[in-house]
């Protein structure tokens, strides 16, 4: 069989193993389509493939790699991505709803998984991302607000990005409203037109950031870090917003 041929719908594990085993790292691995639900795929080297449209629902992705992979269009909800690796892949248009990224609450940064540099450009995250990197990744358009299918807020959850790595990332137009970003690491960042309305950002650090149009209204700016911040008069919402006043410029 040729690298480039794909599986059947029907993958096992076994077979998908010995397939990345005897892969030729020259070209990407073509695993398209496959429907990889509920398999345990952890600390498998998937570096480089290209999973566009796969099915990963509830797969075990614990230590596994796929830094440069192509997962476009993937469903990857209710994953499980401890210290997981998608840096540089490309996840537009993906799927990531309640994944499961640490074992414990107090679980060490080293089960972070890490999105560095990658493409989450109209993606759709909810859940626990505490203490990842997503630096320089671009995550412009993503939906990261805590909306169900009937289009009610869930009050019990919010996808949590507390100390998260977001410095440099590509932010614009995406929705981040209610989302914990308490200590985020935001520097440089680009958030023109980012819906953060009723966001947590206390002690969050937001220097340089481009903050052009971006709706504030009644998030957490307890202890934030604006300075050097661009944009932040033409902000929304600006006046119902909490703590303005204990922010530092």
């Amino acid at each position: 069989m040729s690298a480039a041929a794909t599986f059947a719908a029907d993958v096992t594990v076994r077979d998908l193993t010995l397939r990345l085993h005897h892969a030729d790292r020259t070209r990407p691995l073509q695993l398209s389509g496959l429907d990889l639900r509920e398999l345990d795929l952890s600390g498998l080297d998937f570096k480089g493939a290209t999973l566009a449209n796969s099915n990963m629902f509830g797969a075990d992705l614990t230590r596994a790699d796929l830094s440069k992979a192509d997962l476009r269009g993937a469903r990857l909800d209710r994953v499980v991505i401890i210290g997981a690796r998608f840096d540089g892949a490309d996840l537009s248009d993906t799927s990531f709803l309640r994944p499961s990224s640490f074992s414990t609450l107090a679980a060490p940064r080293s089960e972070a998984p890490s999105f560095a540099g990658a493409n989450l450009a109209r993606s759709r995250l909810f859940g626990r991302f505490n203490r990842s990197s997503f630096r320089a990744a671009d995550l412009s358009g993503a939906m990261l607000a805590p909306f169900n299918k009937t289009g009610f807020i869930e009050h019990i959850w919010r996808t949590e990005l507390a100390g998260a790595d977001l410095a440099n990332a590509n932010l614009s137009g995406a929705d981040l409203g209610y989302v914990l970003l308490r200590f985020a690491n935001l520097r440089g960042a680009n958030l023109r037109g980012a819906k953060l309305r009723k966001a947590d950002l206390s002690r969050a650090d937001l220097t340089g950031a481009d903050l052009t149009g971006v709706d504030l209204a009644e998030a957490d700016l307890d202890g934030a870090i604006l300075t050097g911040a661009k944009g932040l008069s033409t902000a929304l919402g600006l006046d119902t917003a909490l703590n303005v006043d204990k922010a530092i410029r």
